[in-house]
């Protein structure tokens, strides 16, 4: 194989990388602009609030039609006054918040972006110092609480993933040239690959997770919460390019030396060539046919010392190889 088949052994691994790359890009852009539609359907966790309804059985007073009323304006009201929004995107750095217009979500505010961010329903729907998150269940705070330890080391995993994916890439240039290149190229795609795959399982079940204790806790709110389904293919799918390209790294640390099988002697066209007999240096090339003998006949030298034969051993080679 020459360095086209080289060439085109390391070319697969590395267009894998940098798909790997592309969707780790994606994922990190997901909820940074509120104006881009296809950016705004990126994140991991969505929290509905549109319907939500606090009754007389939650903060335990007597139901009748004059509570019930009064706890729908109260819930209006401060829903209003604490400017909650229609639904909440929680994306790696941020938190994006908006309105359903016309059936269609219409994404009007964006968090400042944050390392290791968390999302704090608490903080966030301003219920601080009011008592109401208080009504939350213990599972729900706890799985908040783990959420936001959990959140810092995805965060980590992320920044990691990303950088050795880019380390990957210029270390792949050197696998161009040598399987030694390539043998370093998968190692470098061993901690990618790694990393990114802790980033991922993370998130999955964090989120998956939470999910579970939000419907839980806030159900009879008419809260509900799920995960985002295009953040999540994007993001697996960089799990998948990145393992692909770590295998064909390896395989091409193994094959594809980028070295002719072809060994060349002279020409381009490689050894070719046939035997041809030789002069005997002890008679006539020809053959018995003119060989002569009889009294007083002398076998020609040929150059040959006859003192010299017999005294050592020589090296007669009666056919050569010529090149034609």
């Amino acid at each position: 194989m020459g360095k086209a088949g080289r060439f085109a052994c390391i070319g697969l691994p590395m267009s894998l990388t940098i798909a790997s790359l592309v969707c780790l890009i994606i994922v990190g852009l997901g909820g940074t602009n509120k104006n881009n539609s296809s950016l705004n359907d990126l994140y991991f966790f969505r929290a509905n609030t549109t319907d939500i309804n606090v009754t007389p059985n939650d903060v335990n007073i007597p139901k009748n039609p004059l509570t019930d009323a009064i706890l729908n304006q109260t819930v209006d009201t401060a829903k209003n006054a604490l400017d909650i929004k229609d639904f909440y995107h929680v994306s790696l750095w941020n938190y994006c918040a908006g309105d359903f217009d016309n059936g269609k979500d219409k994404v009007t505010y964006c968090s400042p972006r944050k390392n290791q961010f968390w999302f704090n329903p608490v903080e966030v729907w301003g219920l601080n110092n009011t008592g109401v998150d208080k009504l939350f269940s213990k599972e729900l705070r706890a799985g908040l609480d783990a959420y936001q330890k959990a959140a810092k080391w995805m965060f980590i995993a992320y920044v990691v993933a990303v950088v050795a994916t880019i380390v990957e890439i210029f270390v792949g240039i050197f696998a161009l040239f040598s399987r030694l290149g390539s043998l370093a190229t998968t190692i470098v795609s061993t901690v990618s690959s790694f990393f990114l795959i802790a980033f991922a399982l993370t998130a999955t079940i964090l989120y998956a997770t939470l999910m579970g204790s939000f419907n839980n806790a806030v159900k009879k709110y008419n809260i509900h919460g799920s995960l985002g389904h295009n953040m999540f293919v994007v993001l697996w799918l960089a799990v998948a390019f990145s393992f692909g390209a770590g295998l064909f790294w390896l395989i091409s640390s193994c094959c594809c030396s980028g070295r002719s099988n072809r060994i060349k002697y002279g020409d381009e066209s490689g050894r070719k060539g046939k035997y041809e007999r030789v002069d005997s240096p002890y008679g006539h090339r020809e053959g018995p046919a003119h060989f002569q003998s009889g009294p007083g006949y002398q076998a020609p030298h040929h150059g040959v010392p006859l003192d010299n034969v017999g005294s050592k051993p020589t090296a007669y080679e009666p056919y050569r190889t010529a090149n034609v």
